[in-house]
């Protein structure tokens, strides 16, 4: 069974090198009217059988008029942060189970 191809976004950083990240999943906080998006790296080192860890990024995110142009904000509360864990808790299950 082939797996679901993911969005890809690339993200530049800070001295201007792009960096590619898959996207893990998105979500609409109703209470706030926010949105969120969590994202994966993608790299050489990427194994769909590893068990390890993976770092992954959580960014408040905005789309614009434009197809595919979205602007993202670092997460700045902890109330955000505890609401992406707790999404992210979920989401892992979820991928847990479909294997």
């Amino acid at each position: 069974m082939a797996k679901e191809e993911r969005e890809r976004i690339i993200i530049p950083d800070e001295h201007g090198e792009e960096h590619l990240f898959e996207v893990l999943f998105t979500f609409d906080v109703d209470e706030t009217g926010k949105s969120y998006m969590v994202l994966e790296p993608v790299g050489d080192n990427h194994n769909d059988d590893d068990e390890e860890e993976v770092e992954v990024f959580a960014f408040r995110f905005e789309e614009s008029g434009e197809e595919d142009d979205v602007s993202l904000f670092p997460v700045e509360t902890d109330e955000e942060w505890e609401i992406i864990e707790e999404m992210l808790a979920t989401f892992s299950e979820n991928e847990g189970d479909e294997e």
